[in-house]
């Protein structure tokens, strides 16, 4: 799943009006995240959205299939779904598409539960 620096670029280019956007190596792949939600992910040159119940059904709409990172399991996949290939060349449609994964990606970590800690120890 290598990404290449040209496209990971011109992505990060084309994703700035979100905001500062930040890549980070993961699996071969990368992942692409704003106000520390991760919204996409990019894998052999292919940008993937994130999507949850309230964007899901505009990328089924349009066509568009969910990322499956295991060839030889094509049936797992998970979350994230590319956008059309016609947002790339309208930055304005790209967005229109980016702007609902972040939403569902600060939706899911809102979800999460906040992670536990302990309380201070105190001295007998």
């Amino acid at each position: 799943m290598p990404v290449s620096r040209d496209y990971l670029d011109h992505v990060l280019e084309l994703l700035a009006p979100l905001g500062p956007v930040k890549a980070r190596a993961m699996f071969g792949g990368c992942s692409l995240s704003l106000d520390g939600a991760s919204f996409a992910l990019i894998a052999d040159d292919v940008l993937y959205l994130k999507a949850d119940a309230q964007n899901r059904p505009a990328f089924e709409a349009a066509g568009c299939r969910p990322f499956a990172p295991f060839e030889d399991r094509p049936q797992q996949t998970m979350s994230y779904y590319p956008p059309p290939e016609t947002a790339f060349d309208d930055t304005d449609e790209l967005l229109a598409w980016a702007r609902p994964a972040v939403s569902a990606a600060l939706r899911a970590k809102a979800a999460k539960k906040p992670a536990r800690t302990k309380a201070p120890r105190t001295k007998p």
